[in-house]
């Protein structure tokens, strides 16, 4: 449960980050947020899922019990980041 708090704030975070990065793809805070929490469960569910267990083996020893949830914590902060800055370009696209 706590993986999936982890990879909805880090997403929350990481759509609202690149909202504020890119002006061109913001779509204001909170269809930001709302797209970066979607893109935060998607990506953090994906990295969690694509780490081999040399890389999780590797962040449990830099910081045991962490790795997990810091894996889900990346993975939803760049989810979360990617899907907003793709669905903002692509709606100012198409809005002229």
């Amino acid at each position: 449960m706590e993986g999936l708090i982890a990879q909805l704030v880090a997403g929350a975070v990481g759509g609202n980050a690149a909202g504020a990065g890119l002006k061109s793809a913001s779509m204001g805070p909170l269809l930001n947020t709302i797209i970066g929490l979607i893109g935060g469960i998607g990506g953090g569910s994906a990295l969690t899922g694509m780490l081999s267990s040399g890389a999780a083996a590797a962040a449990e020893g830099a910081a045991p019990g962490m790795g997990g949830l810091i894996g889900q914590l990346a993975g939803g902060g760049v989810g979360g980041a990617v899907l907003t800055a793709v669905v903002g370009l692509i709606k100012n696209k198409m809005m002229g």
